[in-house]
Formats: C-alpha cells, structure tokens, sequence
C-alpha cells in the first residue's frame, strides 16, 4: 500500500502517530515489562509514570479478603504502558484528556454501585507530567479525590468492558474485537447522511449486548455517539434468545431527562483503534506498535510483509534538525568544514585555537558576529524550534527522554543559555512542581478562580469555575473581540 498524500491524510491521523512515537517511549515499555516480570506490578506503574494511591491492607479491612484477591489478581496482570498506550487523548497535541476518572474493572454484581478500580489524569492546569494515578472509588466511600475536578468514573470512558486494551494476559483479544471496527462514520468522521443504510456498524450490536448485561438489563435502549455533537439513541432488539441481537435507532426518542439515564456505548467499542487506522494508511509499521499490540495483529495485512513501499519517511533527528539539516559534526567556517565534537563533556570546535576562541567568544558577547562554529554552537544552546523532538517529548512528560536527546547534542556538562530551549526546560520543571501541589491538595481553588469579590466569600471546595467566567462562556459575543459567537 502507497503512503497517502500528505492532502489525505488527516489531522486526526497525524495527531496519532504523533503520539505513538513519543507518549509511550520503548525504554518505559522495557521498564515497565521487567518489573512486571517480575511480579513488581507496583514498579511497572512507576515506569510508566502512574502514581498508586491503593492500600492493600486497607482495602482488605474495609471490603474483606475475596474484594482483596480479585484486586490483587487484576493488578498483577495490569500491564501500565499498555493502558498509557490506549489512554483516551485529545487534540492537537494528543495529550492525555484531563480530568478523567476511567474505570478499569468492577467487583461487584450488574447494575449496583460497585467497588472500581479506576485510573485518574490530572486537570489541564496540572497535567505537564502526564502522569495517571490508580485508585479505587466506591459510590458512597471516603473517597480522598476532593481535589479532583471529575472524581466519579466516566460513563463514555471506561476499559472494564475492554480488558485487552490494559490486561497484558487479555491483550490477545484485540484483532477479534477490533476486527469490525472499519465503519469511517463510527471513526469520529462526518455524521452519516440520513437513510445511509446499513447503520448502526455490525460490531456495535456485540458491545452494546455486553454493555447492557454489565448493567444488568439483557436488552433496551442505550445511546452512542456519532458526532462531535451528535447522540443517537439506539435499541437493542431479539424476537427471542435463540436470536442473534440487532441494534437499530429507535423510532421515537424519550425526553432528554430519560436519554441522559441511558447507558452509553464507551468509546472504546465505538471508534476503531487508532493503530489500524495508521496501519492502513501507511503512517505507522508493525515494528513500531507497543509489542502487545503487535503480538495481537500477526494476521493483519497491513502488520507482515514488505513494508518498505509504505513506510513514510522517519522523522529528523535531533541531531539533523539542531544544525539545520547539515552534518552535525561539520560547519563551513573560514573557508573550511570544521568539527563539532564533545570534549570534556561540552559541544566545543576543536579546530580552532583555544585563545582565538577566547577572544572571538568575548566578541559574540560585546554584540559581534563571532565564529560560523561558535554561532552554531550558540544556536544549539537556545533555539528549540530546531528541537522538535525534544519539545514533543516535554509535551509527553518524557523529560528524562528529552535530557538525554539534550545531553548527546549538547554535553552532560552542558550549562544551557538563556532562550527558548531553556524557557521549555524550566515551564516542564514548573509543571512537575504544579502537579505535585495538585497531589498534596496545597492549592485549595482552580487557578482561575480567584476572581471578584466572591472568592474571598465563597470557598470552591471543587474545581468549578467563577461565574465571570461561566457567564463569559455562555455570551453571545466574545468578550475580546464583540463579534458574534
């Protein structure tokens, strides 16, 4: 299959490759799988930047040994870099959707409000790290998430119907499950035209039976999503049990009060994974999936083969892109090609004298132009728009990945100056230091809440925002433009 043009190729398909060659690095794949080898399924979440707010003892005084074994159980066979790998994300940058509460798995019986094992991402405002936590939650429990903008789980987000997506022993069930998922209207495209038969997709009438056994009802109705903006709500029919189910759109919708009680068909059954989408547009090689994911798809076509005609071309690298495209190690200067080499743990140009380089660095500093080496040396130090791996990966929480791309260019002895690939080093530190004020609950407000009189008044003991804000977001009019909304 020929790589599409890049006209063709969506933004939704970009944001995603994106994400797979930075969100999930392989050193936190390998990391994460030798400590669960090892039975250390604590030491492969910390790989995987998911911070463990679970007591096992605890949790076994409170709901009792079988509750215990089964949580147990689940968390020995949580493999986190998968479940990072299939974490819902939002556009442009394919970051972690913030402020989700997304269950994993239930214990307890259809319909009732069940002990959850849950996995929470930060808000927007605390989310530089992307780190995930993994608790559990119960309806009506002491549930220490008071700083937590959304902390009861999701009904459109939720794995505990998808297993494979975070199980490392279930990961198997991927290809069948995802097999039918080719539907372009069940992909999150335009909205399918009125009387476009068939609808709704095949494989939704399978998930949709095992949503409504999950809530204890063998058959009804439950809504779906279409759109950006659209809900259908769909109904789940059988002349009787020795029937295969369909599930049609209902002819007359119930009052809005009725449709939002329904259950809703999760994302995960809804949308086709995004690795087959990138797979059968040539964007993404099986070489590169999370080895799960791989191990899961040896039969696709798009998986095996020659796939040489297909790959797109690879990324530059740091080092092509930090010197504009020349050799690194080699700038025309005076007439000659001179060497960029690490010596003694610092970028330095070794073919020129250590006195000239004295003088010339003192005449860069006085406002000169200095030296074609020490000007490619100083554009190293400052400019990160010709750093755009190192920025993907601070925007991905990967700082010690982004450090290392830094040192191997730079030196471990590097001392950075002042500009912009500083700037994005130290707002990644700060983010670091803004998540873990969220963690430890020192910041009592949502940063934007601190406005007018009511906030001295009226303390926000959850993440809601003001009503100057509200009142903004409900106007007609753009408060900084006045144009129409």
């Amino acid at each position: 299959m020929a790589l599409h043009s890049a006209e063709a190729i969506s933004t939704h398909l970009l944001m995603w490759r994106r994400v797979r060659e930075y969100a999930v690095p392989p050193s936190m794949i390998e990391k994460a799988a030798a400590r669960r080898a090892a039975g250390d399924w604590a030491g492969a979440c910390a790989a995987a930047r998911i911070d463990v707010d679970l007591d096992l003892r605890a949790v076994r005084h409170r709901h009792g040994t079988d509750l215990t074994t089964r949580l147990r159980a689940d968390l020995r066979r949580l493999a986190p870099d998968l479940l990072r790998w299939h974490m819902p994300r939002i556009a442009p940058d394919g970051r972690l959707r913030p402020g989700l509460t997304l269950t994993l798995a239930r214990y307890g019986g259809p319909g009732t409000a069940a002990v959850q094992l849950v996995v929470r991402t930060p808000p927007a405002w605390a989310d530089a790290g992307q780190r995930m936590s993994l608790t559990l939650w119960e309806e009506h429990g002491d549930d220490a998430s008071g700083q937590h903008p959304h902390p009861h789980p999701d009904r459109r987000f939720r794995l505990d119907l998808h297993r494979h997506l975070w199980d490392g022993t279930r990961s198997g069930d991927l290809a069948r499950r995802h097999a039918a998922a080719g539907d372009p209207y069940a992909a999150g495209g335009p909205e399918r035209p009125a009387g476009h038969d068939p609808w709704p997709p095949a494989h939704w009438a399978a998930e949709a039976e095992l949503l409504l056994r999950a809530e204890g009802r063998p058959r009804g109705a439950l809504t779906a999503r279409t759109g950006v903006r659209s809900l259908a709500v769909l109904e789940l029919v059988a002349p009787d049990d020795s029937h295969v189910p369909e599930l049609r759109p209902v002819r007359d919708a119930p009052p809005r009060q009725e449709t939002a009680a329904l259950p809703v068909l999760p994302e995960a059954a809804a949308r086709p994974l995004p690795d087959l989408e990138l797979l059968r547009a040539g964007l993404l090689t099986a070489d590169r999936l999370h080895p799960l994911v791989a191990a899961a798809l040896p039969g696709h076509p798009d998986a095996a083969g020659d796939t040489a005609a297909r790959t797109p071309p690879a990324p530059p690298g740091a080092a092509d892109v930090l010197f504009g495209g020349m050799d690194p190690h080699r700038v025309a200067c005076s007439g000659q090609l001179h060497r960029l080499v690490l010596r003694d743990g610092v970028l330095a140009a070794v073919d020129h004298d250590p006195a000239q380089l004295a003088r010339e660095e003192l005449l860069m500093a006085l406002g000169g132009p200095g030296l074609p080496c020490l000007r490619a040396i100083d554009t190293a130090h400052r400019t990160p728009e010709a750093l755009p791996a190192v920025r993907e990966r601070l925007g991905h929480g990967d700082v010690t990945g982004a450090l290392a791309v830094v040192e191997g260019l730079l030196g471990p002895a590097a001392v950075l100056r002042e500009g912009p690939l500083r700037d994005a080093l130290d707002e990644a530190l700060t983010g670091r230091i803004d998540y873990g004020r969220f963690r430890s609950g020192l910041v009592p407000l949502h940063p934007a809440a601190d406005v007018g009189e009511d906030a001295g008044r009226r303390p926000r003991t959850h993440w809601r925002l003001p009503r100057a804000i509200l009142g903004k977001r409900g106007a007609r009019t753009r408060p900084r433009t006045g144009l129409p909304g």
